[in-house]
């Protein structure tokens, strides 16, 4: 690594440090220690299925502790390209400078307005089309307890191979300790997970990369609807049930017009199976049909239940979305149980 590029690896994952001090407290205890071993383990390169020590976990996650304490009211650093400094959310201009250098870099807020930032390869960029660009990492040199796979900031989609492989490691290993027979366990029957893991997780997270691109066009899209009045709204209504509702009411509307036509279209039985397989709490909790729609395809594959859910569920989103801004403009900052007694009355 180049003494260019780990200064900006340093400076990122300063940030990240800092951002993770601040909300990593937020995440229940059971979560928080399923992430911190998966962090431990990138950070020291273990590969995936490799047994952790667990004495070096707890030392290494009582220092990590240690240092967050230390930088819990540190505010976040500029970082310095070519001898020109650049606010740490400024993620366009600051990639405009590291792209020559193939590197892909992101910064932005996600639930509860927590910030984030990566740093990683840059494996390929997508032209600009219908008003947005794609970047692709792949190897992350710098990042938070928090990974997304994938995630839009301002016009452009961000999508994370070594998180999307991780990701899917993760839901493996936790499906294995009870090896349901749900839709994941349908998803991870398509690849040969027992013989060839690396393998395997290759396969499945080039397939599961283009459902996750086809979601982000969609949030793309709702953004572009919605407006930057549901972005205050959020902001008015953040750590309430009512932001987790109006978060997944957006998923929804993206799932409808871009994710659900594209698995319907592609035909590909397992990133149907993964898809609802990943489906959990606000999204599936309001979102019954959706299952349900699964059942009626699961016996033989037949999409036109997904496709007509997804028709459905497009008109009906949309419309609860207009209905929560309005709800919004008349309560203002009350407006957090209001819209959740909303949402609660119109389940699909």
């Amino acid at each position: 690594m180049s003494s260019f590029t780990e200064q900006i690896r340093k400076d990122v994952q300063r940030n990240c440090h800092i951002a993770d001090s601040r909300h990593a407290a937020d995440l229940g205890m059971c979560s928080y220690l399923m992430r911190m071993r998966e962090y431990y383990r990138w950070e020291k390169g273990i590969a995936l299925g490799v047994q952790l020590p667990r004495d070096d976990v707890g030392n290494w996650l009582s220092a990590r502790e240690a240092l967050w304490e230390r930088l819990a009211d540190a505010a976040y650093g500029e970082m310095e390209i070519d001898g020109e400094r650049y606010d740490p959310f400024d993620a366009e201009a600051i990639n405009e400078a590291l792209e020559p250098r193939c590197l892909v870099y992101s910064s932005g807020f996600v639930h509860g307005l927590k910030a984030h930032f990566f740093l990683g390869h840059l494996e390929r960029k997508e032209e600009p089309h219908d008003g947005f660009s794609v970047r692709v990492a792949d190897r992350e040199l710098a990042r938070g307890l928090s990974a997304p796979p994938a995630m839009i900031r301002g016009s452009t989609i961000f999508i994370r191979r070594e998180s999307l492989r991780r990701m899917l490691w993760e839901k493996l290993d936790v499906w294995r300790w009870s090896r349901a027979d749900n839709a994941l366990a349908r998803a991870f029957a398509a690849y040969d997970f027992e013989t060839d893991l690396d393998a395997a997780l290759a396969r499945m997270t080039d397939d599961e990369m283009s459902a996750a691109t086809e979601h982000e066009i969609g949030e793309f899209q709702a953004e572009q609807i919605l407006g930057d009045d549901w972005n205050r709204m959020l902001v008015e209504i953040a750590d309430t049930p009512a932001e987790l509702m109006a978060r997944a009411v957006r998923d929804h509307i993206a799932d409808c017009a871009r994710t659900l036509p594209a698995l319907a279209r592609e035909r590909r039985e397992s990133s149907v199976h993964f898809f609802l397989g990943n489906l959990s709490g606000m999204r599936k909790e309001i979102f019954p049909g959706l299952y349900a729609a699964y059942t009626e395809w699961l016996p033989d594959a037949d999409y036109e239940p997904l496709a007509a859910i997804a028709e459905v569920g497009r008109e009906h989103w949309h419309g609860l979305a207009t209905e929560m801004l309005d709800v919004h403009r008349a309560y203002g900052e009350r407006a957090a149980k209001p819209i959740a007694h909303l949402v609660k009355a119109n389940y699909l």
